[in-house]
């Protein structure tokens, strides 16, 4: 079993430095407070986030969905967009790092006086943790893909917790996960309220069925930067995408599936729920797509998105 994060061991990761409120720490020595608002209820929102020859990928993208959601939380920063992405790259530069990085962007509401849920009990600007590794999908997970398994867990309403936020409270996304590891699968596959496909506990979800490139509606999912990235190289390549409803019938009937996120990109599904996905173990459509992305990110490294913060 190995899910879509599954990486090797690297020993340089054990003397990283980690910027907490813009200052290092070695990672042994690495602290938040008891009382921080992450710790204690999971008030927080996060972005990953991939290094690449020395340019943050999409970096524009992640930093606007983060703020987005401390704005949906009602945060009160005391930095702004530009601070956040000096002190990536400050702290990229302070471990030598340019190459096969995974970074963990973290933001919690702040320390409070005490353990109680009311924003108004915390009494600092909001905690900003960033941890850079050497972190890369193994090559099995890219070339022989993973397996799914539909979890009974389900992506709910807005009104209750809203899936489109990236925020820290994930036990929903882990008691997915918890399943399909108990049922001796890689992943989960999650449904909507109403049964349809909605995305997987960690990756967004896609399938090509009749020659279309389909993925949910995104009510019941987090606006995926490589799910949006996807779409639009579907669309450049005379790819035609349909963001809709569909059932677990279309999943099993697909001719291919894959799945997207920040850390592995595109990776095939295989299997879902014991049915195997597709005739053979050829995934054409995959295979353009997977051509694509690695184009648009050499695009990005070499065009404007290339351009660091000054003093980086």
């Amino acid at each position: 079993m190995q899910g879509t994060h599954d990486h090797a061991h690297d020993t340089r990761n054990d003397n990283i430095l980690i910027d907490i409120n813009g200052t290092h720490f070695p990672r042994a020595e690495a602290r938040v407070s008891v009382f921080d608002s992450g710790f204690i209820l999971g008030d927080g929102v996060w972005e990953g986030l991939r290094v690449e020859r020395g340019t943050v990928l999409f970096l524009e993208r992640h930093l606007e969905r983060l703020f987005e959601g401390m704005h949906t939380l009602d945060f009160e920063p005391d930095f702004d967009r530009d601070v956040i992405a000096a002190r990536i790259y400050r702290v990229l530069a302070a471990n030598n790092m340019r190459h096969g990085v995974h970074i963990r962007l973290m933001v919690t509401r702040g320390v409070k006086s005490t353990p109680y849920q009311d924003p108004r009990m915390t009494i600092t600007p909001p905690t900003v943790v960033i941890i850079p590794e050497y972190k890369e999908a193994l090559p099995d997970t890219v070339n022989k893909g993973v397996r799914l398994f539909t979890a009974h867990v389900r992506r709910g309403y807005s009104d209750v917790q809203d899936p489109t936020l990236n925020t820290h409270s994930k036990l929903n996304c882990i008691a997915a996960c918890i399943q399909a590891a108990k049922a001796g699968f890689d992943e989960a596959l999650m449904l909507d309220p109403h049964g349809f496909v909605a995305t997987c506990n960690s990756t967004h979800f896609f399938i090509v069925r009749r020659g279309e490139v389909w993925t949910s509606t995104g009510n019941y999912c987090l606006d995926g930067i490589t799910r949006g990235k996807v779409l639009e190289m579907a669309d450049s390549l005379k790819i035609r995408t349909q963001e809709r409803n569909f059932t677990l019938t279309d999943v099993y009937n697909a001719e291919e599936a894959f799945v997207t996120g920040t850390f592995a990109g595109l990776v095939p599904v295989t299997e879902v729920d014991g049915r195997k996905i597709g005739s053979s173990e050829e995934w054409p459509v995959i295979t353009r797509l997977q051509k694509a992305y690695r184009k648009l990110v050499d695009d990005y490294v070499n065009g404007p998105g290339a351009r660091h913060p000054r003093g980086a």
